[in-house]
């Protein structure tokens, strides 16, 4: 069964933490030092918030992606083709490491620019992965030549705004 994911950049860690943990009436499932994750059944939902860019300055508080997280290869598939079929570039990024997870996922963009991630979550990670190592994160649409380069895109973006593992804007 597919599951919602929704990520917030935000400026405040523990007051974030109190106000979902109310919001929700659950405690997050995983805390770390710059990130919580709240695996809810009721709404089904990966809601997670992180500080990583933020307090630094390069990533703006909200709305930071949104996704489809599912259970198994063939829903993965599933999703993928539905991608393909929705009209806009496609980032593949396969197997990666993003925010504390190890992941299979691809990326797309919104008519608005909103990034969509759709992944297969294989285990746990020590720490917050960016995806492909060395490659910069910065959100908005995804061009054909990010296409090839992996988890988080190339460099070359106008006044880009960082998001976790959220692919780029190239004019």
């Amino acid at each position: 069964m597919k599951r919602l994911h929704v990520n917030l950049a935000v400026t405040d860690l523990e007051a974030t933490i109190r106000f979902y943990t109310g919001l929700f009436g659950a405690a997050p499932s995983v805390v770390k030092p710059d990130y919580a994750k709240w695996m809810l059944e009721d709404p089904r939902v990966n809601f997670a918030v992180s500080t990583k860019g933020v307090t630094a300055g390069s990533r703006a508080p909200g709305l930071d992606h949104l996704g489809i997280q599912v259970e198994d290869q063939a829903e993965l598939a599933e999703v993928y083709g539905r991608l393909q079929a929705a009209d806009a570039p496609v980032l593949e990024e396969g197997a990666v490491t993003c925010c504390y997870h190890q992941s299979e996922k691809s990326w797309i963009n919104d008519p608005q620019g909103i990034a969509w991630e759709a992944f297969l979550t294989h285990g746990e990670a020590t720490t917050y992965g960016d995806g492909v190592i060395g490659q910069p994160r910065v959100r908005g649409a995804v061009p054909e030549a990010a296409v090839k380069t992996g988890c988080c895109a190339p460099a070359a973006a106008p006044a880009p705004v960082a998001a976790c593992c959220a692919p780029v804007q190239v004019a």
